[in-house]
């Protein structure tokens, strides 16, 4: 990879990692120098920028050299008494041009240098794709901790009112149907706790398949986060046009119709006349045998230099075919651009909404932690005291599971959206990460995920 270099030093210095939390800056590091997807992107624009530098080269003089030897040998009709010629040539010729005029080639360069500045957009664009796709792997695994951890401690206590309910049933306290059901919840519990094993194990492939390296620790957000909106995220409608000015694809696109433009100036120039400067030098010598048959032609130079005017006249159609496809390219790209734009409008706005909604959002996912887990205490307690059945636990149990998995996903989905915000906007950077990344102070632990563990 191009920044293999820095994948070797990056990892030398993250090997502490097993041992310590890794948080997500460091992990984005570790992507960026191990993502092939990211390589492939800049790549890309490698492969992009030389149209643009082989488009010049057309326009730059062209200069060939030549050089051949050649072995005559002639021999004449015996009849007429003529003789025979044996003769060797070599000559050296080198040949010049430079174009004067060619409208076509004009436009080809101005459509690759449009394209080659898409090229640097384009690479904007990736690696804010990466940011985003490493802060949600990243979250994804955080997630899926809090999920296996929320489905261990469900488990254990459906376990506690297995046993309680069969030791009730033992002494005729509890009918057998309470059993039933607490066995059901049990089972339910256990089940739950392989999925989430599954799930993690699975989070953290995928933050594998980013890195090239395994990350088993990770750092995540205290219990007392309190999520906030940035202070420059205020206005929506200078959100969106900030968008459209700033938007790394969007400018992308906008260059490919410029690109565009410019092709269709290039396909009208197969019908104008080009005109170019040409030369050439040349030196031949010549030597060998002659009996009877005439001489050798002597050593000789010759320089040349003049004008070549080329006007098409006709070419099947296939110059005006050019145009049309060319046309239709450029609307196409237009086309793209609107939907693009129209697109980022939309999505500008719904990442700013769901921003603002998620902190209230959270804090209700807090408060109904809180609520179901009251709930659940005042019916463990109401069950020892006999004002509950086991039936009502269970259920307060279940409710308070749910509370805790939408309570883990509403706040890592809070730092996502923000990251979505900013790259909508065009302000996505290593700035907005390292802001992220202050607010995970925690370390996630590393649970098992083996399955049936």
């Amino acid at each position: 990879m191009i920044r293999r270099t820095l994948a070797i030093a990056l990892a030398t210095a993250l090997l502490p990692l097993s041992a310590h939390a890794a948080d997500l800056l460091q992990v984005y590091e570790m992507a960026r120098n191990g993502d092939p997807q990211l390589s492939a992107a800049e790549s890309t624009r490698l492969f992009d920028k030389e149209g643009a530098v082989q488009a010049r080269a057309a326009l730059l003089p062209q200069i060939n050299g030549v050089a051949t030897l050649n072995r005559t040998r002639t021999e004449a009709d015996a009849s007429r008494n003529s003789g025979t010629i044996d003769g060797r040539r070599r000559s050296y010729t080198l040949d010049g041009s430079q174009t004067l005029f060619n409208w076509s080639q004009f436009s080809t360069l101005r459509a690759q240098r449009e394209l080659s500045k898409a090229a640097d957009f384009t690479l904007d664009s990736a690696n804010d794709d990466l940011i985003v796709r490493t802060s949600a792997a990243y979250f994804n695994v955080l997630v899926a901790i809090e999920s296996l951890n929320a489905a261990k401690t469900n488990e254990e206590a459906a376990k506690k009112q297995f046993d309680f309910a069969d030791k009730r049933l033992e002494v005729g306290l509890a009918p057998i149907t309470d059993v039933h059901e607490a066995r059901a919840q049990f089972d339910q519990a256990r089940a739950n706790t392989i999925v989430s094993q599954n799930t993690l194990a699975d989070a953290y492939q995928a933050l594998t398949e980013l890195t090239g390296q395994p990350v088993t620790n990770l750092r995540g957000l205290p219990e007392d986060f309190r999520p906030e909106v940035p202070a420059n995220r205020g206005n929506v409608d200078q959100l969106v046009q900030d968008a459209v000015a700033q938007n790394p694809a969007l400018k992308a696109q906008e260059l490919a119709v410029s690109a565009s433009e410019a092709s269709v100036q290039s396909a009208r120039g197969g019908h104008l006349p080009t005109l170019s400067l040409g030369g050439s030098w040349g030196k031949t010598a010549t030597w060998g045998d002659s009996t009877g048959a005439g001489s050798l032609s002597p050593d000789a130079r010759t320089n040349s230099i003049g004008l070549t005017l080329n006007v098409p006249i006709f070419a099947g159609g296939a110059t005006q075919s050019a145009v049309r496809q060319a046309l239709a390219n450029r609307d196409i790209a237009q086309d793209g651009y609107e939907q693009q734009k129209r697109a980022l409008d939309r999505n500008t706005r719904n990442a700013y909404q769901t921003l603002v909604a998620g902190i209230s959002e959270v804090e209700a996912r807090r408060l109904a932690v809180v609520s179901a887990q009251s709930a659940y205490d005042a019916s463990q307690v109401g069950l020892e005291v006999g004002t509950r059945t086991v039936l009502d636990v269970i259920q307060n149990q279940r409710i308070l599971f749910s509370a805790q998995l939408d309570y883990a996903n509403a706040r890592y989905t809070f730092l996502q959206n923000r990251l979505l915000l900013s790259q909508a906007v065009g302000s996505l950077d290593i700035a907005e990460l390292q802001d992220i990344n202050r607010l995970l102070t925690v370390d996630a632990g590393n649970p098992s995920t083996t399955v049936g563990n």
